[in-house]
């Protein structure tokens, strides 16, 4: 009797252990999966970028600096590590560089009035919709991930089978800042 208790216990604890374990491997394929949602509609973005600066090149050409910083900022986005670090530093150097860009077409009448500038400026802003659903949904899939390996009897399993801390992806402090608006 006092056997089949003990084998009874022991195989509750395994269980319990398996069913922790599965539960922190989902939680961390929730985090990948997150983090690829993030990367498509920051690819997708990066796409639109030369259609937009082909458009403006036709109506605003002695406005090289500028487009230059479009270009640069996509280049370097491109080129940027798939760490959620890296990718928040390159976001914020391209949402700079889009907002220098559309800044830019107030200045040309003609510009804002192009079917084709409209639609990707359209495109872009329901671009940025959806990358920042998309840093929402990564965000709360770390936070629940990181939870779970941080709090106990989970951090035991963690630990054993190497589940590590992941980063969130931070705007840079300069894309947190509300810009000053003077008339």
């Amino acid at each position: 009797m006092n056997i089949l208790i003990a084998f009874a216990a022991i195989a509750v604890v395994l269980l319990a252990l398996v069913l922790m374990y599965n539960s922190l491997v989902g939680r961390r394929n929730e985090v990948d999966n997150a983090w690829s949602q993030i990367d498509v509609q920051l690819k997708r973005r990066l796409d639109l970028i030369p259609n937009l600066v082909e458009t403006v090149k036709g109506y605003a050409t002695h406005e090289r600096a500028t487009l230059d910083a479009v270009i640069s900022a996509r280049n370097s986005a491109m080129s940027a590590s798939a760490t959620p670090s890296a990718q928040a530093a390159a976001d914020t150097a391209i949402s700079g560089a889009l907002r220098q860009l559309f800044a830019l077409s107030e200045a040309y009448p003609d510009l804002k009035a192009n079917q084709g500038f409209v639609s990707l400026q359209e495109e872009l802003s329901n671009t940025e919709s959806r990358i920042a659903y998309a840093r929402q949904f990564y965000g709360d899939a770390v936070l629940s991930y990181n939870t779970a390996i941080q709090k106990f009897p989970g951090s035991l399993v963690a630990s054993s089978f190497k589940f590590s801390k992941r980063e969130y992806f931070e705007a840079e402090a300069v894309a947190r800042t509300t810009p000053e608006v003077k008339f």
